[in-house]
C-alpha cells in the first residue's frame, strides 16, 4: 500500500486526505515510480476548488503533475526507461482526473517522464520543469521575446515569476518585477529583476511608463488576470502583448482595448500545454532549460520543503502567497 493524497469533496486545504491505496501495476505505455519529491503548483489549488481549466470528473480525486523519483516497474510498450532509473515527471502530459503524483508511489504515462541527469537531486528534479518550461514557452516560443525588450512580470516571487526573470535575463531582455508588498523587493533584485514595482504602493502602469521613457513594455506576463488587466494594459507599448499565464484572481477578465481607446494591443492566454503537446517545442524547451541548469543561469528556487504527511499545511502556505519560489513535498 502507498500513502496517496486525495480529496473526497471540493474545498480548501482541509479536504486533503492521506489514503492508503494499492498503487497498481503500470499498463501499456505506463511506468510506476517511487516518488521522492513533488513540486506544488497553483493548478492543484484550482483543481481542488474545481475552478481549473478542466472540471473534477469524479471524487475522490488525486492531485499533482510534477515530481521526481525512481522507476520501479515498466508496463508493456515502454522501451526508453529501465527499472532503477532516476526520472522527473513533467507537467502537462496528463489530466489530474487520470493520474496524480501526490503519493509514495505513482503510475504515470511514460511520455511524461524525463531522465534525470547525473548530479540532479530529486528536489531539483521536481522543482525546475514547470516554472522554466512555462517561462521559456511563453517568452521565447510564443511571444518571441528579444534582446532589448522590456518584460513586465507580475506575481514575480512565484516559481514561474522567478523563472521568467532568469529567462528574460538569459535572452537579453529587461525584466521588471511586480509584487504586492515591499517585503520581497530585495530578494527579487537579487534574483535578477532590473526594477521592482510594488503594486500596493505604486501605480504599476505609471511606473512602467516612467521606467521606459513613456514607451511602455513590449511584453507584460501576467499570472493574476481579472479586472486588473485594464490597468496592466496601460503599461503595454504600441503593438505590444499582454500575455496571461495564470488566473490567480479568480475573477472575470475583460478585454481592455475598448476601455483604453482601442490601442494596438495584443492579448492572449498561455498554458504549458502549448509546449508539452508539441514535440518540436518541447525538445527546444528541454534543451534550453537543461543548458541553463548546466551553466548556472537557471536553478530551482525552493521556498520550503514539507513532508508528504503535511500536505494540508503545504497547501495553506501556497494559498497564503507568502512564498518566494517553489514549495516541494518530500517523500
Amino acid at each position: 500500500m502507498a500513502k496517496t493524497v486525495r480529496f473526497h469533496e471540493i474545498g480548501g486545504p482541509e479536504v486533503l486526505r492521506l489514503d492508503d491505496l494499492e498503487p497498481g501495476d503500470p499498463g501499456p505505455g505506463e511506468v510506476r515510480i517511487r516518488v521522492e519529491a513533488i513540486g506544488l503548483n497553483r493548478a492543484e489549488i484550482l483543481f481542488r476548488h474545481d475552478r481549473y481549466i478542466e472540471p473534477v470528473k469524479q471524487l475522490p480525486a488525486r492531485l499533482g503533475t510534477e515530481a521526481a523519483g525512481v522507476v520501479e516497474a515498466i508496463g508493456p510498450e515502454v522501451a526508453e526507461f529501465a527499472e532503477g532509473q532516476p526520472v522527473s515527471v513533467l507537467p502537462g502530459f496528463f489530466s489530474q482526473n487520470d493520474y496524480g503524483v501526490y503519493a509514495e508511489q505513482a503510475v504515470v504515462p511514460a511520455s511524461a517522464l524525463l531522465s534525470r541527469p547525473d548530479g540532479m537531486d530529486a528536489i531539483t528534479g521536481a522543482a525546475v520543469w514547470m516554472p522554466y518550461l512555462t517561462a521559456y514557452g511563453a517568452m521565447a516560443e510564443v511571444a518571441g521575446l528579444r534582446p532589448g525588450d522590456v518584460a513586465v512580470i507580475t506575481a514575480a516571487s512565484s516559481s514561474v515569476g522567478l523563472a521568467a526573470i532568469h529567462t528574460a535575463n538569459r535572452i537579453g531582455a529587461t525584466p521588471i518585477a511586480v509584487t504586492r508588498t515591499p517585503a520581497k523587493r530585495r530578494r527579487l533584485i537579487e534574483e535578477g529583476a532590473a526594477e521592482v514595482v510594488v503594486s500596493d504602493e505604486e501605480d504599476v502602469a505609471g511606473r512602467v511608463l516612467e521606467l521606459t521613457d513613456g514607451r511602455g513594455a513590449e511584453y507584460v506576463f501576467d499570472a493574476v488576470a481579472g479586472p486588473g488587466v485594464t490597468e496592466l494594459a496601460r503599461a503595454v507599448a504600441p503593438d505590444g502583448t499582454l500575455l496571461l499565464w495564470g488566473a490567480q484572481s479568480g475573477q472575470p477578465t475583460p478585454y481592455p482595448g475598448f476601455d483604453l481607446g482601442m490601442p494596438a494591443l495584443n492579448m492572449r492566454t498561455f498554458t504549458v500545454l502549448e509546449i508539452t503537446k508539441d514535440p518540436g517545442r518541447l525538445r527546444r524547451a528541454v534543451a534550453f532549460v537543461a543548458s541553463g541548469l548546466r551553466t548556472g543561469a537557471f536553478r530551482p528556487v525552493v521556498d520550503r520543503l514539507f513532508p508528504l504527511e503535511e500536505v494540508v499545511e503545504a497547501h495553506r502556505h501556497m494559498e497564503s502567497g507568502a512564498q518566494v519560489g517553489k514549495i516541494v513535498l518530500t517523500v
